[in-house]
């Protein structure tokens, strides 16, 4: 895995920049959710008014609710995979604990993914990159980073699946664990980067 990007969520072929009007429907259709909250739901009407465009843009650009906020979290996560980019090549415990670590700043991101997801959309991939997971995670078993016999595949999703849940569920569990927001990221950072080191062959017993 890792850092695939946000090792989730968007087709990683690039896209051009969109005009400048449906930039500001994807916008204002992400702040508005940021807003209110998921389950309000999204009034396109609102979109359009948000973005300061007629309301028949919305459908001339995206034709439904769903395509819109695919296209709107696709663009976002597209502006943000460079920030992802600069912990790929570190070994395999620090570059999963990196992972998390800048997932945690694109939250709403992920957590709009998972819920597509979770809604049978089938545009949104929770792994971009699967050729590059494999390789790094190849490099990792020949650079002495993982044993040999790890199975890498389970390794990458049961990380992936520890570090989107965290990202979701972050702010629930620090409040009914009456814990620092912050300080339980750092902790948990620290835990997801141990779990993966320790897999890492034993150097006296190599």
């Amino acid at each position: 895995m890792v850092p695939c990007w946000p090792d989730a969520v968007a087709d990683p072929a690039p896209h051009p920049e969109p005009p400048a009007t449906e930039a500001a429907l994807q916008t204002a259709a992400l702040g508005l959710l940021e807003r209110n909250g998921v389950l309000a739901g999204l009034n396109l009407r609102e979109v359009a008014d948000e973005a300061g465009v007629n309301r028949g843009l919305v459908y001339h650009y995206f034709g439904t609710r769903r395509d819109l906020l695919r296209s709107a979290l696709r663009r976002d996560v597209e502006q943000r995979l460079a920030d992802f980019a600069p912990g790929l090549g570190l070994s395999a415990g620090a570059r999963y604990e990196r992972f998390l670590r800048t997932a945690l700043g694109h939250r709403q991101a992920i957590v709009l993914a998972l819920l597509l997801v979770l809604d049978g959309d089938k545009g949104v991939r929770m792994v971009p990159d699967p050729v590059g997971v494999r390789e790094r995670l190849d490099r990792d078993i020949d650079e002495g980073g993982l044993p040999p016999d790890v199975d890498g595949i389970g390794v990458h999703a049961a990380v992936a699946s520890l570090v989107y849940g965290y990202t979701a569920l972050r702010d629930r569990l620090a409040d009914e664990l009456s814990v620092d927001a912050g300080d339980l990221d750092e902790r948990v950072a620290s835990t997801v980067g141990r779990l993966v080191s320790r897999l890492a062959p034993d150097p006296a017993h190599a």
